[in-house]
């Protein structure tokens, strides 16, 4: 199956939206130990969502990927809930990750109780975005 194209307007590509999901280069953690070492180090939270970073050592894994978890506690809600949740996370990161994340990082975001679901989903993105100026500082 091939990748979709970039969407197009007239004669030039719509870039007015953010990349497309199929360029980027993001890893999903799965193992345990990733997301154990990802809680002892920064975090930073806001109103819908928690951000746990860390910076892996060059010997870990490929040092040029971004690497993201995803995790929602039974305080979110049923399974739908919880997965309502994390599907909201993986579209928010897809969308700022590319142009805010450091490869060479691990990020755990974690859902919030009551919030996640409910807040408006312009919200979520400003708030993983100020999260991530405030771990990595402005982008340059």
């Amino acid at each position: 199956m091939t990748p979709p194209k970039a969407p197009v307007v007239g004669n030039t590509p719509d870039t007015t939206r953010g990349p497309s999901a199929v360029c980027v280069c993001l890893v999903t953690l799965t193992k345990r130990a990733d997301f154990l070492r990802a809680s002892k180090a920064v975090r930073k939270a806001t109103k819908g969502l928690v951000l746990q970073a860390r910076k892996r050592k060059p010997d870990e894994t490929d040092p040029d990927l971004i690497r993201v978890g995803y995790t929602c506690s039974k305080k979110v809600g049923n399974a739908v809930k919880r997965n309502r949740a994390k599907r909201r996370l993986r579209a928010i990161v897809r969308e700022v990750m590319p142009t805010l994340g450091h490869k060479g990082w691990d990020y755990v975001l974690i859902g919030r109780a009551g919030a996640t679901n409910d807040r408006a989903y312009i919200e979520l993105v400003n708030d993983l975005t100020y999260a991530l100026t405030t771990i990595h500082g402005p982008a340059k």
